[in-house]
């Protein structure tokens, strides 16, 4: 199956279809994201990346300003947000896609380094993100930050 990733704003013909597949995600933050779709909770530059197979949305993530981390950590933005992928999907390397995907619109808006939270141990480091800091978690279980710097080529 051929996987797209396409970067998405409310004008888009997938946002709703998107929306309906964040809220029936096995994940509660898939519902805090069709939460926030749903009152356009973005800056006019935040985006929300989805996989499509057949029209079908299978996985997003969020490209956006704040990682809701700690306050000294203030300076660290813009995060990937939210990285998700259906289930029956997880063995295809979307999350890879979707985590390339907006570190290209990352270096399109001119960043050198994004930011990702996460409590899983040992996932992101495998698509080339660094740990920098580990923390308390602010909202949710995420406790641990990395960064990666934005490919120049």
């Amino acid at each position: 199956m051929f996987t797209k990733i396409i970067v998405i704003n409310k004008e888009h013909t997938l946002w709703d279809k998107t929306i309906r597949f964040a809220e029936k995600s096995s994940w509660r933050a898939g519902k805090r994201l069709a939460e926030r779709m749903k009152n356009i909770a973005f800056l006019d530059w935040e985006k929300v990346l989805i996989a499509v197979q057949d029209e079908e949305v299978i996985g997003f993530c969020v490209f956006e300003n704040n990682g809701n981390v700690p306050e000294k950590f203030d300076d660290c933005h813009p995060f990937i947000n939210s990285v998700f992928v259906d289930e029956r999907h997880r063995v295809h390397r979307i999350s890879e896609k979707l985590i390339s995907s907006a570190l290209q619109y990352a270096k399109e808006l001119g960043y050198q380094k994004v930011y990702l939270k996460s409590e899983h141990h040992g996932l992101y480091e495998k698509y080339g993100f660094r740990k920098i800091a580990d923390y308390e978690p602010v909202t949710g279980l995420a406790n641990q930050l990395f960064e990666i710097d934005v490919p120049v080529s």
